[in-house]
């Protein structure tokens, strides 16, 4: 039951939505788990580009006054089984809710609401990063619920690149000091872009994203218009507040490599970065640059963890960083308990069949190594 202080809404009118903006940033200071993903200009951004009319399902807490004490950004899909599930989608790394930490009770009341607003609807959450402010909801849920693993993140310590280098084997770390030195030889210069900077800054970085990966099977999604367009519309305001950094690198004036990192109290995150191939003639390692940039930005303002965001990407390994699984979670009342468990046990299949599938590249490449074998695998 929601608490008598409070009362509960839900926002289902895009424009309604977008008008938050101001206690909706409000709220997000509040909340110390929060990451640049529940920034208002992120969910608003993605929800113009990607939403679906009709499917907005935003769950507000709010005290009598009228202050906000705590919102989730979910929509209901379509399909066959009824889902409420996060804004987002497969661009956001990190899903969460919004919590005012000084209103303890806005847990309890908005786990409520979401039950309520769910109705018959399975609320699947994806990508909760441990720790995140949906735990306590998932601490008051009265039905039933589901823990389900989902994507690996890499994280390493907010920490200069010396610490950086001390992770690593001597022996690594000394090629590694090389390579900065030859960065610094070749005169390449890092430039922090300001708010007004930003949109040519994304459609340069975008650019070198597609140069950077064609003929390599680039992420579709990246190259889209709609990707492009939720970029424009985010990044700046999120910059102006200090939630994005952009930065562009340049050598004899010219851009040759650009990044855009997010950035919150807790953590800053390598996002979306564009190099140009012409680097790769010159034997630049453009990894190495983009972390060293990030190891000294991430460490101001007290943050601790730097993070590789979800993949577990060779080149992320080199550093020796912690392996951070985030979860899935699945909630649903008792009478749609079925639902719940019939959407669980697919996850739960499609989980298996890709680990098989990894397997049997995995002995296929082995066996391939074998002496006497053939490419095809043949004796």
């Amino acid at each position: 039951m929601t608490p008598r202080a409070l009362r509960t809404e839900i926002c289902r009118d895009e424009e309604r939505f977008g008008g938050l903006a101001a206690e909706w940033t409000a709220l997000y200071g509040r909340c110390s788990s929060a990451t640049p993903f529940q920034s208002h200009s992120w969910l608003h951004s993605w929800w113009l580009s990607y939403g679906r009319p009709g499917a907005l399902r935003v769950v507000l807490v709010r005290r009598e006054s009228g202050e906000l004490v705590a919102a989730a950004p979910l929509m209901r899909t379509g399909g066959p089984l009824p889902v409420l599930t996060q804004l987002g989608g497969t661009i956001t790394d990190f899903t969460d809710v919004l919590l005012d930490e000084d209103c303890p009770e806005a847990a309890s009341a908005l786990a409520g609401a979401i039950a309520g607003a769910a109705g018959g609807a399975v609320v699947d959450l994806r990508e909760v990063r441990p720790g995140a402010a949906v735990e306590r909801v998932l601490a008051h849920w009265r039905g039933p619920r589901r823990r389900l693993p989902d994507s690996l993140c890499l994280e390493l310590p907010a920490v200069p690149m010396e610490g950086l280098l001390e992770r690593i084997p001597s022996g690594k770390a000394q090629r590694v000091r090389a390579k900065l030195r030859k960065l610094d030889a070749l005169g390449i210069d890092s430039h922090v872009v300001t708010g007004d900077e930003v949109p040519a800054a994304l459609d340069r970085l975008l650019r070198l994203h597609q140069l950077q990966w064609q003929g390599r099977g680039v992420t579709a999604e990246h190259t889209s218009s709609r990707f492009a367009q939720h970029l424009a519309r985010a990044v700046r305001p999120m910059v102006e507040r200090g939630d994005a950094m952009v930065t562009e690198f340049r050598l004899a004036g010219d851009v040759v490599a650009a990044d855009l990192t997010l950035m919150s109290p807790r953590l800053a995150g390598g996002y979306l970065y564009g190099a140009d191939p012409a680097l790769r003639a010159r034997k630049v390692d453009v990894a190495t640059m983009l972390l060293r940039h990030g190891a000294r930005e991430a460490g101001t303002g007290g943050r601790a963890t730097l993070s590789m965001l979800r993949g577990t990407e060779a080149y992320k390994q080199h550093w020796r960083p912690e392996t951070v699984r985030n979860q899935r979670l699945m909630l649903a009342g008792r009478r749609t308990a079925p639902l719940l468990w019939l959407r669980a046990g697919a996850a739960d299949g499609r989980r298996w069949a890709a680990r098989q599938a990894r397997e049997r590249a995995w002995v296929g490449r082995a066996l391939a190594r074998l002496p006497g074998r053939t490419p095809n695998g043949g004796g």
